[in-house]
């Protein structure tokens, strides 16, 4: 098992280093894949991939989804078995990627997700949101397996998130994190659940739109509903789905 700690970036000069240095220190190889930032946050960038941290220049924003297939990829390319996503923006708790490591160590065909425990600091919309998020996820799944679809918290085995983002059309923006893992559910791959606190800063960056977003969230979860359908109604009739 070798695994890449994967950091997609978009205009987190403030905290993007700190997470990989973090993580290197925990013994992960780093890749930071910048999702067209541009020159504002060359600097910052250049100086971590001084200080040996390997950093992936995309020429234009293409998204947090875009961004991981690119990792994905990378990661694959250079012999690497998993690959850990974690937000540039520091509201990860970084330890908790060594108890991922670890159950991908006991289960390495498995996602290891992170379940996020919040705080009095967590927006209220994002915790409604997420609500809404789980009740799609029950439909999809016809279960409660899936206890967190948006934290992009994760450690993935490449060959099975590979196939699904190379055989079928996987969001590429705030819609990414929920379809892959619902995929790759179907698809059979088990899912491991670490618990992990989320911090918010009060001077955080987001970038989530609140229109265009949910715009594709909720387009995402129609695909997945339709999806769900037409897995249900080929096993009805005894068909492999």
């Amino acid at each position: 098992m070798k695994t890449l700690a994967l950091i997609p970036h978009y205009k987190h000069p403030t905290t993007v280093g700190r997470v990989a240095e973090t993580l290197r220190a925990y013994g992960f190889d780093v890749l930071i894949i910048d999702d067209g930032s541009g020159d504002e946050c060359k600097p910052v960038l250049q100086n971590l991939v001084s200080d040996g941290i390997n950093v992936v220049f995309r020429p234009e924003n293409g998204g947090k989804g875009a961004a991981m297939k690119t990792g994905f990829e990378y990661a694959a390319g250079h012999g690497y078995s998993h690959a850990l996503q974690v937000d540039a923006d520091g509201q990860h708790h970084l330890p908790d990627a060594l108890k991922m490591q670890e159950a991908a160590e006991r289960q390495p065909e498995a996602i290891i997700c992170g379940w996020p425990q919040y705080g009095d600091d967590a927006p209220k919309s994002r915790l409604y949101g997420r609500k809404i998020t789980d009740f799609w996820n029950m439909v999809h799944t016809w279960s409660t397996d899936i206890k967190d679809g948006m934290c992009g918290f994760r450690l993935y085995p490449l060959t099975e998130t590979l196939a699904v983002i190379r055989e079928e059309n996987i969001g590429e923006r705030m819609d990414f994190d929920t379809e892959i893992l619902i995929r790759l559910y179907w698809r059979g791959v088990p899912t491991v659940w670490v618990k992990t606190p989320v911090q918010y800063a009060s001077d955080g960056i987001s970038h989530f739109d609140a229109w265009a977003d949910n715009v594709r969230i909720s387009k995402m979860h129609a695909r997945l509903f339709f999806g769900m359908v037409r897995r249900r109604l080929f096993r009805l009739f005894g068909k492999a789905a």
